[in-house]
């Protein structure tokens, strides 16, 4: 479904604004999380124990998707170095030609760290961010 159309989806939901905002904020924070591989069954329990929409919720967790995943956990890694007053030269570059399950977990345990702490950050931010966005969209739109 495209963003607009699942936006106005969103926006004709028949709940309060406050727990709209809160179903897809949590989907946000959900969906950006460095939980790799379970977004989809956090969001179904977050929302079936909170008593969230699940629509809204699958909606946030559904911002990372096979086209945004790579920039957004590069870009909370990136993050995460600058947080740990880390050079981010120290970022693994992998030799392509001779790339074996030992080589990459080796590379990838500098990374792990600044990106828990990056990813969950931008998560968080992401989160505050798009309840206020939501329920500033819903008021306007209910009057």
């Amino acid at each position: 479904m495209q963003v607009r159309a699942r936006l106005r989806q969103i926006l004709t939901i028949q709940e309060s604004p406050r727990k709209i905002a809160i179903a897809f904020a949590t989907g946000i924070f959900l969906g950006m999380s460095p939980l790799i591989g379970l977004h989809t069954i956090l969001g179904f329990a977050v929302a079936r124990i909170f008593r969230l929409n699940k629509l809204v919720t699958f909606s946030g967790v559904f911002v990372t998707n096979p086209w945004t995943i790579v920039p957004i956990y590069t870009f909370g890694t990136w993050v995460g170095t600058l947080f740990l007053g880390m050079d981010d030269s120290i970022l693994p570059t992998f030799d392509w030609s001779n790339l074996t399950i030992l080589n990459f977990a080796h590379e990838l345990k500098v990374v792990i760290l600044p990106f828990f702490i990056g990813t969950t950050f931008i998560g968080i931010l992401s989160a505050v961010i798009s309840y206020f966005v939501i329920y500033k969209l819903i008021k306007l739109k209910h009057g």
